[in-house]
Parts: C-alpha cells; structure tokens; sequence
C-alpha cells in the first residue's frame, strides 16, 4: 500500500509543522511500513536549529520514524482512528547528520507486540546510508478513537 499526504492526514492526527512524513512508499498493516521526508532550507525547526550550520534535530528524525510505525500500526482495520503514543526509545543511535537537500528513507518494523503495546526496529536512511537507528516503544490508546481523522 502506498499513501500520498492527504491519505496520511486521514491516518495521523499530526499536521504541519508537525507532520514529518511525506509519503509511504510501503506499509503492510500491523507489520511495517516505509516512508519518505524531504528536508527543505524552510523547514521551521531550522530557525533555531542551527541557524549558521541548519541540521535536522534528532529527535525530529525519531518523531519521524515513530510517525511512520504509527501509520503501519493504525492502517491495522482494528486499530483504525486510534492514537499510538510514545512509550519509550531504547538504543537509539545518530550516525549521521541530516541537512536541507536530504531524503530520508524512514522505515519502522514492529517486532513485538502484545494487547495494546508493542516495539517497533525504526532506521532511517539517506543516500542508502544508516542515519539513525533505534527502537520505539508505542501504545495504542484504546480509549482514544477519533472518527474525525477519518474522515479528514
């Protein structure tokens, strides 16, 4: 399945300069799923981040990632208008440094998950290089079910 942005707007709740995910290029449901972000100069984190040296801040990249294994977790028909929240990261790890004129490839596996909680394998890629790698815990919040995401 591949998802366009206005198809994305439909699964997260996230919406600029939030919304970090360009596109999917790959998600099977539940399983994994494989995105794309096209950093631009005007990225509004680059007004204070740095400025003289503009760098992707990391944890937006993670935020990246967690947004992507969000999109493969909510495509499952079950979990369909949910919320998937943080629930931790563990090992991550920043290789590489990512600057305006980058496309990150973003993909996040969920390797375990048992009722509402899971871990999802998240690395994120420029050029075919690794430029972060870690694992996102997530939750699904059951209370949550927001049928205006839906529809928008």
């Amino acid at each position: 399945m591949k998802l366009e942005s206005d198809q994305i707007k439909k699964i997260l709740p996230h919406r600029y300069p939030f919304l970090l995910v360009d596109r999917i290029t790959e998600c099977e449901p539940g399983v994994s799923a494989t995105g794309k972000k096209c950093v631009t100069s005007d990225e509004m984190f680059f007004m204070g981040h740095f400025p003289q040296k503009q760098i992707m801040p990391g944890v937006l990249v993670i935020e990246a990632l967690a947004q992507t294994g969000a999109v493969a977790i909510l495509t499952k028909e079950e979990n369909k208008g949910k919320l998937v929240l943080f629930g931790g990261i563990k090992k991550a790890r920043f290789k590489r440094q990512i600057v305006p004129g980058d496309v990150i490839e973003l993909k996040c596996e969920i390797i375990s998950q048992k009722a509402n909680v899971g871990i999802g394998s998240a690395n994120a890629y420029v050029d075919g290089d690794v430029a972060v790698s870690a694992e996102l815990i997530f939750a699904v919040d059951s209370c949550y079910t927001d049928t205006e995401v839906l529809d928008r």
